[in-house]
């Protein structure tokens, strides 16, 4: 169900933006990290009390967990949305990182970097899949 995995993602971004393992997020709520997994995935439905808890341990207001619900029902996948980018580590330590560059040029130049990365790789990501 989209809006399982939209909490899912949400529960992830606010988990690694305290800089918490899935590990640690679950022992703390007092489950296992598979559990952890599950919800993060969508593939296991989170209870009301369940979430309470972990909007608690993750400091965040309850709603957040459900921020983006209205783009959910949009004929957009959602790991096409930029949420599911947040979700992943490495994106949110590049914006994280990126936020800090206080010089307009080196973040322009960043960007160009990226551009420049991103255009090499799209050509190679379309071979593997045609294989």
């Amino acid at each position: 169900m989209p809006i399982d995995v939209l909490v899912g993602q949400n529960i992830r971004i606010c988990r690694l933006q305290q800089n918490f393992s899935q590990t640690e997020l679950g022992r703390r709520i007092g489950v296992t990290f598979q559990q952890v997994q599950k919800y993060e995935k969508g593939a296991n439905r989170v209870g009301a009390s369940r979430l309470s808890q972990i909007s608690e341990v993750l400091g965040v207001p309850l709603l957040a967990l459900f921020d983006g619900s209205a783009t959910a029902s949009q004929h957009v996948g959602p790991e096409e949305t930029p949420r599911a980018l947040l979700a992943n580590p490495h994106s949110l330590r590049l914006l994280q990182g990126f936020d800090k560059i206080g010089s307009d040029a080196a973040r322009s130049a960043l960007l160009q970097l990226v551009d420049a990365l991103a255009e090499e790789a799209a050509p190679a990501k379309g071979a593997l899949r045609r294989k």
